[in-house]
């Protein structure tokens, strides 16, 4: 329940907190969190098969939310066919996306292309919107999408590595486009209200039990444990999977589900300011030029004019 925009102190009106301002510290938190993702799968692959990682990551992810479900005494869906929905828009927006994102990856395509790829999703999803929940944007904010798009563009410009061994990796990324749009959609239409706890450990159980069977049929799953790999799987699994997939939800239940996706325009640029500081990756004017468009188009989405008093 949202705070009121107003506050009544004697006869006059006072101003409080709108509540643009007040929702601006979740997406923040989410582009921090889910940004630094890349950067944290480009830390760990070196180390351990993309599925096999995935695997270990989501049921480390499962086992935490799920015992934190526990102790809060969090409710749990109680039909099987809310079940059955959460774990649905769990094996798409979870693990699809993270299973093409980290392939794609290990594949050679470079962060910044499979950046530029999932930067489309936005757009799909405001698509999607209008035709499955009627979610109509105005002219404004399809502006603000396209404006977001091109500040991607800007941002990984400059790091886009495209050759023949890369279209298999391509493909994947594709892969993680689609499981993450439809994911969105699914999450609005069928259980934006799940609890965060209960609900995330089962999509975190839902990706698990996609990644593990392509683990066993493909990779040798050998891991070489060092204390990089563990600190790119710890972060991962409760950083990522716990807390930036549950402001995620949340932002979901709490809004349209197309200013929403908006956010994620954001994503390679947090990935691209984190690599930056631990890799030492030059920043330059275009770079700066794209990260103030990209910003414009997230503003243009999300600003709602505020009503008469």
């Amino acid at each position: 329940m949202t705070s009121p925009r107003y506050a009544a102190v004697g006869p006059v009106p006072v101003t409080v907190l709108s509540d643009n301002t007040a929702h601006l510290a979740l997406p923040l938190l989410f582009v921090a969190l889910y940004g630094s993702g890349f950067v944290g799968a480009k830390l760990g692959l070196p180390y351990a098969p993309p599925l096999t990682f995935l695997s270990l990551r989501f049921a480390i992810a499962a086992a935490v939310v799920g015992l934190i479900a526990v102790a809060v005494r969090a409710p749990w869906p109680r039909k099987w066919g809310e079940t059955a929905h959460i774990l649905v828009a769990g094996a798409l927006t979870v693990g699809l996306f993270s299973i093409g994102t980290f392939v794609a990856i290990d594949l050679g395509l470079s962060p910044a292309l499979s950046a530029l790829v999932i930067a489309l999703q936005p757009i799909l999803v405001a698509i999607g919107a209008r035709n499955l929940l009627g979610d109509a944007l105005v002219p404004r904010q399809w502006l603000g999408l396209g404006l977001g798009f091109l500040g991607v563009g800007f941002v990984v410009s400059q790091r886009l590595v495209l050759t023949t061994d890369t279209m298999v990796g391509l493909a994947f990324a594709v892969l993680s486009l689609v499981g993450l749009s439809l994911g969105n959609l699914y999450q609005k239409r069928f259980c934006a209200e799940m609890n965060v706890f209960s609900g995330g450990a089962l999509q975190s159980l839902a990706a698990f039990g996609l990644c593990l069977p392509g683990s066993l049929l493909f990779e040798d799953r050998q891991v070489t444990w060092t204390g990089e790999f563990a600190i790119a799987l710890a972060y991962m699994s409760i950083g990522v999977s716990v807390g930036a997939l549950s402001l995620l939800f949340v932002m979901i239940r709490r809004g349209e589900v197309s200013r929403v996706a908006s956010v994620f325009y954001f994503v390679p640029v947090s990935a691209a300011i984190v690599s930056a500081i631990l890799f030492g990756q030059d920043m330059d004017t275009v770079v700066f030029i794209g990260i103030a468009t990209t910003a414009l188009g997230v503003v243009l989405v999300n600003h709602q004019p505020r009503r008469g008093r």
